[in-house]
Parts: structure tokens; C-alpha cells; sequence
């Protein structure tokens, strides 16, 4: 992959990737980023798709909170029935309130994390 995408062929994590790994692993429970946000403080403000796959493939093995990443308009973007009721489901255990379209309150619920992360 790319510098700023996901692993090397060694299995070591660009810059990038790491970062986008600890700010992910920094929002707390109860709020949520948008994808760009993430990349943005990670230093790739271009950054929103890299972030996804990030989160498609380093989810699990990481240990990644993903589903408090949110697209820019506070909707839950998956596309995948099951994922997108899990991540609906996992936010509302952590008091983040949805409507009926999988659209939340970014004013209310977004991160902002401190500028050294």
C-alpha cells in the first residue's frame, strides 16, 4: 500500500496509520469523529478514505472503537445491514442519541482531541 495507507509488506504501520490508530483509540465513549477529522489530526486533511480502510482492516486486530467514526454529515455510513445496526446499536449503549436515518448531532457528540495526538 501506499505511505499513508495501512501496512507495509513487514507488517509495520506508516506514520499516518499510526497516528490515525491512536486518535481513533483517544474518542472517548459517548462521542464520535468524522473520517476527515481523523485523517485531519493525523495529518492527512485528504485523508477520509484511508481512514476507512484503516478501519476495515485494522478494526479488530487493534482493538479500534470504530464505530465512533462518522461520516461528515453525523450519518452512520456503513453500508452493511448488520455493521450499521451494530454501530447504531453500540452508540446508543453509549448514550449517543440517532434518529431514523443514522444521522446523530455532530454539534453535541464530536471529539475534539488535544493537538498533540
Amino acid at each position: 500500500m501506499g505511505s499513508a495507507g495501512g501496512t507495509s509488506g513487514s507488517g509495520l504501520h506508516s506514520p499516518f496509520t499510526r497516528r490515525a490508530v491512536a486518535i481513533i483509540r483517544s474518542i472517548p465513549e459517548g462521542s464520535v469523529m468524522t473520517y476527515g477529522q481523523v485523517a485531519a489530526c493525523a495529518g492527512s486533511p485528504r485523508g477520509a478514505r484511508q481512514v476507512v480502510r484503516i478501519l476495515h482492516s485494522l478494526s479488530q486486530k487493534e482493538q479500534l472503537p470504530w464505530h465512533r467514526v462518522v461520516n461528515a454529515k453525523g450519518e452512520i455510513a456503513l453500508q452493511d445491514s448488520e455493521a450499521r445496526y451494530m454501530q447504531e446499536h453500540y452508540l446508543r449503549e453509549e448514550g449517543v442519541e440517532i434518529d431514523r436515518q443514522g444521522r446523530l448531532d455532530l454539534a453535541c457528540y464530536r471529539y475534539e482531541p488535544a493537538p498533540e495526538l
